[in-house]
Formats: C-alpha cells, sequence, structure tokens
C-alpha cells in the first residue's frame, strides 16, 4: 500500500498538539475589523483549539500521519 500524502492546506492551516488535539487560527480576522468590537477582536487573537468532531475530520482526511 503506498504512503498517503498530507494535504498541502492542511500543513498550512492547522497543527496537532502533543496529546493529538486540532490547533487552528481563529476565523474572521481578514477584513472588516472596522465593524466588529474591540472585545471581539481582543478575543480573536492567537489560536483555538477545533472542536473534537472537526478535529476528527482533520486527522483522519486530510492529515493522515499526524
Amino acid at each position: 500500500m503506498p504512503k498517503l500524502k498530507t494535504k498541502s492546506g492542511a500543513k498550512k492551516r492547522f497543527k496537532l498538539s502533543s496529546t493529538g488535539k486540532v490547533i487552528a487560527s481563529q476565523a474572521g480576522k481578514r477584513h472588516g475589523m472596522i465593524k466588529r468590537t474591540n472585545k471581539q477582536i481582543r478575543n480573536q487573537r492567537g489560536t483555538r483549539v477545533l472542536s473534537e468532531s472537526d478535529a476528527k475530520h482533520i486527522r483522519k482526511i486530510f492529515m493522515p500521519y499526524g
């Protein structure tokens, strides 16, 4: 059986923690910051841990050896 390739887009967008959780950057920070509140902008800094249902999909399909 040949080796499976990791999807290039997934490589750039997701990272796996040591416990196997999928870490992704926060959504909604690309444009339109004027209409967002300062609290929203502050809370969207950094990264977040994906929900387990989404993480399962990422690990299985996009990052098979992750």
